[in-house]
């Protein structure tokens, strides 16, 4: 992005319009499209039950599992594409901001169409961006004042004030508002219809679901980009590991995702398949719900640091990720933009066991249950493990991952309960869903660390927002605010029959282009 400059008064209607139109333009891009016709078939192994509501973007939860499936679907106007960064013009073939960071306009490609052939048009980015309400809904919507449809090519999203991370919030995952879904589609069938059967603009059009089984996606051979490589794509749903290699080895699956300590092991011993770890911003901690509330015993800031004294992350790391998960000290993800260098809190038993007897439990505390994002079974074993050696005796409960998510969002899981979260963004929108009082998936929050993260909001200064946000980050490690555990580099297996996995394609987000997987052969 080019240099910001400060803010001025407001420019009349006429001038503003040339100001616009010569706006630098920040993101332009276009790709060859003419390839040989898709074939062959591929099947996904998920390690989760894939839900109905990830085919809608409007709903879509801070965590980027979601998108393994809307960007097979969907399109956005900008969003991470293959070897091009962070952010780049997708549906949108550029975008530009005023020089007063108040406007941010968007031309859309010309002849785009939807998968039932209706073409996408500037009133279905606004509609789409109007009917989101997913994680960071109320903070994108809290700065953008209205979005004016130019001409049915063009877009302009005016905002309440300058706000440097719009494209944060807007062009990567950490939401999915930038999705856009059909109008006309969407008022026909209503949300419940369009779940039942999506349509979009992405490079899979949507075949058949069969809850808890499969999701079958069929290639879109006029998506914009490119034609897709594989003719289809079958999207099981496998939550057991062993299940998930068996199907690698045994031909039934060619990519599995998620795969833990021994399962991962089997993967990496055998010569006909791949270990592929990911690059993107993920990241497990121990969440302390009720340290909100003064009547809980966690309110005691020398409990919560018993917890993370009580870790030892780097055993963990290698029993659960083969030692591909470095140990963290902070729950923003070291890759991440804005990202505090800090300091994982040693494992130290002793200390661990000193600090409950001082908080009133030399005997140690029974904590409850402890329930882990599904399904990371592995680390939170680990976990509890060295929990219960100092004395924080738990019970691990686990849950289907629909109903965790949702009951982490409606602030219904208490006690301790394991996080793990890898949607994207930067160190902003990490804050602004879980450590800001009035996050998505914040519990609670100091006055101090608010105004921090709405001055920060506000900076457009680089330097001067990284060390207000480093700042913040600092406050989580100093409040003891959570336990964090390794940032997580999940483990992929990839069968024989691949020729290219396209896993880590794009920036931070762990699964393919889809579009440019290729089997052999082909």
């Amino acid at each position: 992005m080019r240099p910001r400059r400060t803010s001025r008064p407001a420019t009349p209607p006429v001038i503003f319009a040339l100001l616009v139109a010569s706006l630098p333009i920040v993101g332009i891009t276009r790709e060859v499209t003419a390839q040989a016709a898709p074939a062959g078939e591929a099947v996904v192994a998920w390690h989760v039950t894939i839900a109905p509501t990830w085919f809608d973007p409007s709903t879509a939860p801070a965590q980027i599992t979601p998108f393994g499936i809307l960007f097979a679907l969907h399109d956005a106007l900008v969003r991470p594409l293959p070897g091009k960064g962070k952010m780049s013009p997708s549906l949108a073939e550029s975008w530009s901001e005023s020089a007063d960071g108040l406007v941010y306009e968007f031309k859309l490609r010309r002849d785009l169409k939807f998968h039932n052939g209706d073409p996408v048009t500037a009133e279905d980015v606004k509609f789409s961006y109007e009917r989101y309400r997913g994680a960071g809904a109320k903070e994108i919507q809290a700065h953008v004042r209205q979005v004016e449809i130019v001409d049915p090519l063009t877009v302009r999203f005016q905002l309440n004030e300058p706000w440097p991370d719009f494209m944060t919030f807007y062009g990567t995952t950490a939401t999915a508002a930038g999705i856009v879904v059909p109008k006309k589609y969407v008022t026909q069938v209503g949300d419940d219809g369009f779940r039942k059967h999506p349509i979009g603009a992405g490079p899979y059009k949507f075949v058949s679901h069969k809850p808890g089984v499969e999701v079958v996606v069929e290639a879109y051979t006029g998506y914009w980009r490119r034609v897709p490589n594989v003719n289809r794509f079958v999207m099981k749903s496998v939550p057991e590991g062993t299940t998930r290699v068996a199907m690698l080895k045994n031909g039934e699956a060619d990519i599995a995702f998620a795969l833990d300590g021994e399962d991962a092991q089997n993967v990496k011993r055998d010569s006909r398949l791949q270990l592929v770890p990911s690059k993107h911003a993920s990241i497990y901690w121990i969440e302390f719900a009720d340290q909100w509330d003064p009547k809980s015993p966690w309110h005691d800031r020398r409990l919560r640091l018993a917890v993370n004294h009580a870790l030892n992350r780097q055993a963990i790391n290698e029993v659960s990720c083969l030692g591909y998960c470095p140990p963290a000290g902070v729950i923003v993800p070291r890759v991440m933009e804005f990202a505090l260098p800090a300091t994982p809190t040693p494992y130290d038993p002793p200390k661990a066991k000193q600090l409950l007897a001082e908080a009133g439990y030399p005997n140690g505390i029974d904590a409850g249950d402890f329930v882990p994002t599904p399904p990371f079974v592995t680390t939170a074993e680990a976990a509890t493990n060295y929990l219960g050696a100092v004395g924080i005796r738990t019970k691990m409960r686990l849950m289907e991952r629909a109903a965790f998510l949702a009951a982490w969002r409606e602030k219904k899981l208490r006690g301790l309960f394991m996080a793990a979260v890898g949607n994207s963004g930067n160190a902003a929108s990490r804050v602004e869903a879980f450590m800001f009082s009035k996050g998505s998936n914040a519990y609670g929050g100091y006055p101090d660390l608010d105004d921090l993260f709405h001055q920060q909001a506000r900076e457009r200064d680089t330097v001067k927002r990284e060390a207000m946000l480093h700042r913040i980050q600092q406050m989580s490690i100093d409040r003891v605010m959570f336990a964090p555990i390794m940032d997580y580099r999940t483990l992929r297996g990839v069968g024989p029959r691949v020729a290219e996995h396209m896993l880590d394609s794009m920036h931070l987000i762990p699964f393919p282009s889809y579009e440019d997987v290729r089997l052999k052969g082909q």
